[in-house]
Formats: C-alpha cells, sequence, structure tokens
C-alpha cells in the first residue's frame, strides 16, 4: 500500500524542530565533504540537528541518528552576460565592494522536503506543509549560515579609524603650501613626501628595506617635535577620504574628519589638486606587479593548470593563505595521507565522531583530507558558464592532451577546518594573516593531542625528532640538556654570501643613486646568497654563553654549547629566520635568497651523547644555592622583550633555552613555542628546589582522584603547586611519566633515553619536496604560496590555484619541507 507523502510527513513531525536564534545552522556546506547546494546532488538540512549533509552522506546520517525529515536546497547557475566588466579593485580586498571583483555568477535556488529513507519529496513552498515544517524551513533559509559566521568570505586590510589626534589637532606658523613643485625640507627628495598638518613642513618618507624610498625625515621630524599626523602629498583630491593620513602615535593610517579645514590652513585647495602618488594600501595592491610578487607566484607564466587526486585548490577565506599553503604540504606526506585518507573513510569518521562533526578535529582533518586528496572537487570549469572545460592532462591517466590556459578549479573552502583548529587559538580564529610557522607548530600540536590515545596513528610522530645540547664548563665539565621539536629553525649568516663581489658592486651604485635622490629599480637590486649548508653549520657552531652558573665552580662563568640532533624524523622542516629585530625593536625582513639543494646529508649532525672521559656536571646545586646548571635568564633581553608586550615569565625562558644568544634569539623561540603546554610553568632551578616547592596536601588531593603520586608532583611543579592547573596538564599530557620529561640534564649514549624513545629515526639524507614561501614586509601581511613535488614535477599550490611549476623559487622559501631518503 502506497504512504500519502503528506501523512508521511506528519507522522514525522516530532522530528522536526524551529530552530531558535541560538542555534547554529549549516545550509552551504556538508559537514561530511564539500558538496554545497550547487553540487549535483544538492544539500540535504536534517531538520532535528540543522546539519547539513551532501547526497552521498545524508544516508549515514538517517542510519546514525533516526532523523527522516530533511530540507533539500539545491542552486542552478542563471545565465549572465558573457561581456560583463570587471571592476578595478581600490581597495586591498576579495568579495566586497571595491575589492577585487570575483566575478560570482549567480543562482537560482530551488527547495523541497525530502523524507528518508525512501526520500519521499514534497515541493516547498506549499500551503499545504504542516504549520510546524513552513516556520521551521523559514527560519533556516532566513538564518546567516553557520558557516558564514565563522568564516566570512571576504577579506580587507583593517578599517581606517578616526584619529585621536584629529580632533584638536593644533596648526601653527603661516606657510603656504604651493599645489605642485615639493621637495623634501632636509634633502632632494621629491617624491614620497608628507606634509605636516601642525607646522606645515615638507618632508620625505620612511627608507624602504632595499634603500629606496625617503630618508625617514617625515618620521624624524616627529619624534624631534611631537607633531602627530601627517598627509601625504600627491594623494589629495577633491576626494578627501582617499588621501593618505598617517598618524606617527598610533602607527597608522587615519581618518581625519576635519581633513579639509587643516588643509585650507596652509592654503591647499584639495578640489584642484590632481594625484600623483600611490597611498599606502594601494602600494600593497602594487606588490602584486614587483619582483617577488611575480617570481614566487610565476605571475605570467603560461602554466599548465593539473587537476586530479592530489592536485585540489583551498579557497582562500580570507588570509588564510598561510593555512593553506600549510595544508596542501602537510597532506603530501605519506603519514597525514595514510591517516586521514588511505586508512580512514569518511563514513568511518563519521560512525566516532560526536553528535555536532563539525567541532571534532578527526572528522574534520579526514574530510580535508578526502576533499584535496581524492580528486572529487579537483575538475576543470569554464571561466564564464561553469560547464566542463575542454580536457587537460589528468593526473590519474597520466596522458597528455593540449591544456587549456582559462581551465580552472572552483577549489574547496576549508571552513569547518579552519573553525575547529583555531578553535583553542584566539589568533587564528581571526580573519588576519597569520604566521604559517605558527600555524603549522600549533596544527601539528592539535593532531598530537587528538591522537593522544592511540599515539601509534599519530602522524605528527614523523614530523618529531630529538635535539640534544651539550654545554662545555670552563671546568672542563659538561651537561646535555634535550628536548623534542618538530623544526629545525636556522639563523642566516650573511656574512658567508657567495656573491660579495657583486653586493660590493650593488651597494656602491646604489650609494651613488641615492646621493642623486634616485631610486634603484627592482631589476638591479642584488641580493645576497647565502648556502643552506652554512645556515645547517651554524646552527651546529659552537656558541659562547656568557653567565653560565657552573655547579661544579660555584660561580659564573663563560661555556660553549653545541647542538646536534639525537633522532632523523622521516619529514624534516627547516625553518628560515628570515624576520629580525631591526633599531626601535621593528621587525625587518632580511632580503636574502638561500641556495638549497634537492638532496641534503645532516648526518654529520648527530648528536654523539657522552663521550668516554667526559664529566658530568654535578645535576643540581649545593642545598642553599637557588642556581642550576641551567643558564640565569639575561635582565636586558628579558626587559627588552618584556618592553614589547611579552609575559615576563615567557621572556625569561625564551633568554635561557637560547642561552641568553640575543634578543632576536629569544624571540624566535618564543614566537615558535608559545603554544608548549608547559610555557606557564615556573621556572625550576634544581631538582631539590623543585621538589621542597610541591604541597603535600595538593599531592593527596590529586592522587584522591586517581591519580599516581609521581605524575601528580610532576604535574604540580609544571603548574606552579596549583591543583586545577595541574589537573588540565595531567590531561594535555596523557603520555607523561615521572621519568620523562622534555628537558633533562643527564648524560646520553647510543641507547633510546625516555625523552626520544620510540620516534621515527633513520639516515640523514633527504630530499626536498615541499617549499612554503612568503611575499611581503612581515609575516603578519602578504602573501603565501607553496610549491610541491609530485609525481616527479614541481607543482604550484596558490590557493585554488594549481598549476605545473615552471620555475620553483627554491631560493626563496620561509619553510623547506624534506623526506629522508631510504637505504
Amino acid at each position: 500500500m502506497e504512504i500519502n507523502p503528506m501523512e508521511l510527513l506528519r507522522s514525522n513531525l516530532s522530528r522536526v524542530r524551529i530552530p531558535e536564534p541560538t542555534n547554529r545552522i549549516y545550509k552551504q556546506e556538508c559537514c561530511l565533504s564539500f558538496d554545497s547546494p550547487r553540487s549535483e546532488g544538492g544539500l540535504f538540512v536534517d531538520m532535528n540537528t540543522f546539519l547539513a549533509f551532501g547526497k552521498d552522506h545524508v544516508v549515514w546520517n538517517y542510519e546514525k541518528t533516526g532523523n527522516p525529515v530533511y530540507l533539500h536546497i539545491k542552486q542552478m547557475k542563471k545565465l549572465v552576460s558573457e561581456d560583463r566588466p570587471l571592476k578595478k579593485p581600490t581597495l586591498l580586498a576579495i568579495g566586497i565592494d571595491g575589492g577585487f571583483d570575483n566575478n560570482e555568477p549567480e543562482y537560482e535556488e530551488t527547495h523541497n522536503i525530502v523524507i528518508l529513507p525512501s526520500y519521499v519529496t514534497l515541493p516547498f513552498p506549499s500551503v499545504e506543509l504542516p504549520e510546524k515544517v513552513r516556520l521551521a524551513v523559514d527560519a533556516i533559509l532566513m538564518a546567516e549560515g553557520a558557516e558564514r559566521k565563522e568564516q566570512v568570505a571576504a577579506w580587507t586590510a583593517d578599517k581606517k579609524q578616526i584619529s585621536a589626534y584629529a580632533m584638536e589637532l593644533l596648526q601653527i606658523g603661516n606657510v603656504v603650501v604651493p599645489p605642485s613643485g615639493w621637495k623634501c625640507a632636509k634633502c632632494d627628495k621629491t617624491e614620497n613626501l608628507w606634509l605636516n598638518l601642525t607646522d606645515g613642513m615638507i618632508l620625505c618618507g620612511r627608507k624602504n628595506w632595499d634603500g629606496t624610498g625617503g630618508n625617514n625625515h617625515a618620521v624624524e621630524h616627529y619624534k624631534e617635535t611631537g607633531y602627530p599626523l601627517a598627509v601625504k602629498l600627491g594623494t589629495i583630491t577633491s576626494d578627501l577620504e582617499a588621501a593618505d593620513v598617517f598618524s606617527y602615535p598610533e602607527d597608522d593610517s587615519v581618518i581625519d574628519p576635519h581633513l579639509a579645514e587643516h588643509l585650507a590652513y596652509f592654503g591647499i585647495d584639495f578640489s584642484s589638486l590632481q594625484k600623483t602618488e600611490m597611498t599606502t594600501a594601494e602600494r600593497e595592491l602594487d606588490q602584486n606587479t614587483n619582483f617577488d610578487w611575480n617570481r614566487i607566484q610565476e605571475s605570467g607564466q603560461d602554466v599548465e593548470p593539473i587537476f586530479g587526486p592530489g592536485y585540489t585548490g583551498l579557497v582562500n577565506l580570507g588570509n588564510s593563505c598561510y593555512m593553506a599553503a600549510t595544508m596542501q604540504v602537510v597532506f603530501s606526506t605519506q603519514s597525514f595521507c595514510r591517516r586521514y585518507y588511505m586508512n580512514q573513510s569518511l563514513k568511518m569518521a563519521f560512525e566516532t565522531a560526536p553528535a555536532d562533526p563539525t567541532v571534532d578535529l578527526n572528522m574534520q582533518l579526514t574530510k580535508l583530507a578526502h576533499g584535496l586528496l581524492s580528486g572529487k572537487y579537483s575538475l576543470p570549469a569554464s571561466e564564464k558558464d561553469g560547464t566542463a572545460a575542454p580536457p587537460v592532462k589528468d593526473t590519474k591517466e597520466g596522458t597528455a592532451t593540449p591544456p587549456v590556459k582559462d581551465a580552472k578549479q572552483e577549489g574547496i573552502p576549508p571552513r569547518m577546518f579552519k573553525s575547529v583548529i583555531a578553535a583553542s587559538h584566539p589568533e587564528f580564529s581571526t580573519m588576519r594573516q597569520q604566521d604559517a610557522l605558527e600555524f603549522f607548530l600549533h596544527f601539528i600540536d592539535q593532531v598530537e593531542r587528538s591522537n593522544a590515545a592511540k599515539p601509534e596513528l599519530d602522524p605528527s610522530r614523523s614530523f618529531k625528532f630529538g635535539v640534544e645540547e651539550r654545554i662545555l664548563c670552563s671546568s672542563g665539565k659538561v651537561a646535555y640538556n634535550k628536548r623534542l621539536d618538530y623544526i629545525l629553525s636556522l639563523n642566516i649568516p650573511l656574512h658567508e654570501a657567495t656573491n660579495k663581489q657583486e653586493m660590493e658592486a650593488f651597494n656602491k651604485i646604489k650609494a651613488e643613486k641615492m646621493s642623486e635622490g634616485k631610486d634603484v629599480s627592482s631589476d638591479e637590486i642584488v641580493r645576497p646568497r647565502v648556502p643552506l649548508e652554512a645556515c645547517l653549520a651554524n646552527f651546529a657552531a659552537p656558541e659562547e654563553i656568557r653567565d653560565f652558573y657552573s655547579s661544579a665552580l660555584k660561580a659564573k662563568t663563560t661555556a660553549l654549547k653545541t647542538a646536534g640532533l639525537t633522532s632523523f624524523p622521516d619529514y624534516l622542516v627547516l625553518h628560515m629566520r628570515k624576520f629580525v629585530m631591526e633599531a626601535g625593536w621593528v621587525p625587518k625582513k632580511l632580503d636574502v635568497y638561500i641556495d638549497v639543494p634537492d638532496i641534503i646529508d645532516i648526518s654529520h649532525m648527530r648528536s654523539k651523547g657522552l663521550q668516554p672521559g667526559e664529566e658530568l656536571l654535578p645535576e643540581a646545586a649545593p642545598e642553599g644555592e637557588a642556581e642550576s646548571s641551567q643558564p640565569i635568564a639575561d635582565e636586558a633581553i628579558v626587559a627588552q622583550l618584556a618592553s614589547m608586550g611579552f609575559n615576563q615569565l615567557h621572556c625569561q625562558k625564551a633568554a635561557i633555552n637560547t642561552s641568553n644568544a640575543g634578543v632576536e634569539e629569544a624571540m624566535n623561540w618564543l614566537l615558535s613555542h608559545m603554544d608548549d603546554p608547559d610555557i606557564d610553568a615556573p621556572i625550576s632551578h634544581g631538582a631539590k628546589g623543585a621538589e621542597a616547592s610541591v604541597d603535600q596536601s595538593a599531592v593527596d588531593t590529586l592522587v584522591s582522584f586517581g591519580f599516581q603520586e609521581e605524575i601528580a608532583r610532576m604535574a604540580l611543579k609544571a603548574s606552579g603547586g596549583d591543583i586545577e592547573k595541574a589537573t588540565d596538564w595531567i590531561f594535555n599530557n596523557p603520555n607523561a611519566s615521572a621519568a620523562s620529561a622534555m628537558d633533562t640534564n643527564t648524560s646520553s649514549n647510543s641507547t633510546p633515553t625516555p625523552v626520544d624513545a620510540g620516534l621515527p629515526d633513520g639516515g640523514g639524507r633527504y630530499r626536498l619536496f615541499g617549499i612554503v614561501s612568503h611575499i611581503g614586509t612581515s609575516t603578519q601581511c602578504g602573501h603565501y604560496v607553496a610549491h610541491i613535488l609530485k609525481d616527479g614535477r614541481w607543482v604550484i599550490f596558490n590557493d585554488v590555484k594549481v598549476a605545473a611549476s615552471i620555475n620553483p623559487p627554491k631560493d626563496m622559501g620561509y619553510l623547506y619541507f624534506f623526506e629522508r631518503i631510504s637505504g
């Protein structure tokens, strides 16, 4: 007997909910895949949980939850005129008015009520539907999707704020500024000139990293006088909002609502002025045409687009290129490919996921892996109508046909993954640009935590290795400190450049041009070339430690520190320290090339441990001594870091862990270890002192919770005696044991120690397979691109653009990924 569809719906009304304002409603993307309303089968929204599923996965949800009623959303592309013009961007933005025009097509949306398991369908809207269903569907369609709330599909530079100094700006003198013919009052510069809005002084702007730009006279004038606002001459037109006003005390471009009055004071009729200079934001946009942008992104190259399994692009969610570039390289490794793709199906991950799979890292990593590696979403489409484009080279079949230059793919938007991975990190949850290194370390930490119950499945271990530091005291005795790490961070010794003669000639030409008031063109610039071997040698080279407290001499002395690796990981990540601190503690990017060979051998960097005849320093200071064999933090370094806003304890740890080598080294350590679980743990100066600091009653309390006494003591030491923090520490360190710690001061030999026991290890020969390059002046701005060696050739992954690389920028990398060569 055939069941009436309406009666079937009425019999399941108890499984239909009307969403409340606090409910998260998913309607743009499947929770388990990257299917959307625009996919062939559309999207099914569970009308009880408001989770969305693609046509291949909705039945899994029905089997798991028993929820039978779904709102089916399908979008079909509208026909649009082919000659629709593209708008010229005026903002550093994507997907918003004034930003880059995505030329997004328009879609027509249809809705139906579908009842599983037989997929009985009823049209919507319909007055025949029960009121509860109509109200529920209306609420779902009117609500802003959770995907959009969590990840806005547009990015823009920070909106300019009204300056606090503009409202009551003091203006002095009787200077009359001419409408043209400007020149710096202190040099011969005629470009990049700024008018101080207090006294009318016309001075040149800041000097760029390559010597171009101004001579810093405008900012120096502010430092001398304190006059806060300046406007860039050449950006003033009848459209005053477009003028570039800079506030020195606020250190940002700002809005001056009284700019017309402030200009009139100096006799400037803004309505008659023509635009002759780029604003700061426009100069950032112009970076798209400079050498670094063009070379790293391979702009202008007739690159061949690639499609198929493992060649899926990632949509830029708004300054998310740091994540896209990193994840493309990570999922090119066998360890992550096996864990989340080969050995785990989407259904398997969904069955073990909690009620809301959007908040489960394992589920979202599996979703991302299948999206990137299956090839399902890596299909060519015509730029204009979205229909299948003519054939291009298919990596799966290996058959080559003439490439279609205009062929492109839409890519997949990793919104849910970003939401999950950023949940525990306030910075990554924002729409601001981030450091790819910090993201990689945070990501690896989260993966390790999520696999804590089954460490044998943990793919992050393939990046993990042990580092051993040997400290030779002037007494002749030694100490060994061990730690675990995922990246090898390398300083760049510029004095080891191989093109010193070319550099000297270039610097001479640059000095001559600057004396004539001319700038050096980008094609004339010569950058130092430093071999990677020199960076690796610098890491292993002996380093002096001043004010090292020797437990043998019972006094401070100078010691020598050398470092080596106790194990060689499956995948070695090298971080090039291109960002250094210049005068005034301003981060500066080194403009340098690193000559990186395809094959490296780091066998000589293996630590040898305690050698015959070596005598260890006493492990702890005598009673009454507050100091240990660990170096004491240099107060000057700590003070300088603290003045930049860092936590005092974190600054002390950074100084100690870099052996007081300097502010730059401490800063790099700090940025790489901000997410360490023990970053807030107090510094311990010797075993006896640490043991005495533990309150026995606190130990007893933790033991009463069911924890072992030695684990309780370790947790209390790491959390400063705070029981609540100690409990969190235990849960965050499930593999902790009384015999293990991240850093130890013990002897070492050829047998594995608890610090590096169980880590992957092998030979020291590695092959380069991945590069993450950065374009821009700092890690907080610019763009990241990945180049990956796949199937014997280099491929560029630039957000959704995936193409064969013609000239991979091997000498311009920020992060280099190497795979160990077996045998």
